[in-house]
């Protein structure tokens, strides 16, 4: 699953969405590269080129990517980054591995796997442009579905980052994993002392796929977490709010970094 490693330093996991590949978590670079974290970059089964053609459920997704972690880093200390579905994998990661986790964070993180029951907030697009939607050309449907800025700048990182993944996916193994998409225990259940490495839980005030209030519920496990709702984001936050989403996620390092001296 490991598709590219950048940097050096400690070992930083990072873990992409359901749908897209490691791609799309590229963009955090500005932010990572020069941090003193190596980044290791996951592409989760769909992706193109990944081997493990046989995965059937997120379970299985979640011990494929624990599997590689520990082939990869053996009992080296890490820490995690997810977003959306991946974000539930690191929570899954970080919970199993907690004596080995230095930090977890979370962008637009699945915390509700049943879709009917997540609490999510009304569609809506904060910044509309019908210029920049007339650019989008064949990725106008993709790019509009998701984007609550529409501006020149989220359709570049769009079509950049999240476009190749979402046209190159493996449709077959994503219908499977969509059929079995929760967890046997989520993981603040199975293991429910509170956790105490510094995490990060960043999520789109405008996200109508996942939400917040369904993370911003598990404030009291995790003791040292930021929790950020930002504006004008929606699923893609970390696309739509870049500056705001690096600042916060170097904060994340930092404090990560210090308890771990």
């Amino acid at each position: 699953m490991i598709a590219q490693v950048l940097g050096k330093g400690r070992p930083l996991v990072v873990i992409h969405g359901f749908g897209v590949d490691h791609r799309i978590m590229l963009p955090l670079e500005d932010a990572l590269d020069g941090s003193g974290w190596q980044r290791i970059y996951i592409d989760l089964p769909w992706a193109a080129g990944n081997a493990d053609g046989d995965v059937t459920s997120a379970n299985h997704v979640a011990q494929g990517a624990l599997n590689d972690i520990y082939e990869h880093l053996g009992d080296r200390s890490f820490a995690v980054i997810g977003n959306s579905f991946g974000g539930m994998i690191a929570r899954h990661i970080a919970h199993e591995l907690r004596d080995q986790v230095l930090g977890l964070a979370t962008l637009a993180g699945v915390f509700e796997p049943d879709h009917q029951e997540r609490s999510l907030p009304r569609r809506l697009v904060v910044r509309e442009d019908p210029a920049v939607l007339a650019l989008a050309g064949q990725a106008r449907n993709d790019y509009e579905e998701m984007t609550v800025v529409q501006s020149e700048a989220t359709l570049k990182a769009f079509t950049r980052y999240a476009l190749p993944g979402l046209r190159q996916a493996n449709q077959a193994i994503l219908e499977r994993v969509a059929a079995e998409y929760a967890l046997p225990v989520e993981p603040e259940i199975a293991h429910p002392a509170p956790f105490e490495a510094p995490s990060l839980h960043l999520f789109g005030r405008q996200d109508h796929v996942t939400g917040y209030e369904d993370g911003w519920k598990l404030r009291d496990h995790y003791v040292r977490g930021t929790f950020a709702v930002l504006d004008a984001a929606g699923h893609n936050a970390h696309l739509e709010r870049p500056d705001l989403t690096a600042a916060l996620v170097q904060d994340w390092l930092v404090r990560t970094s210090a308890s771990a001296r």
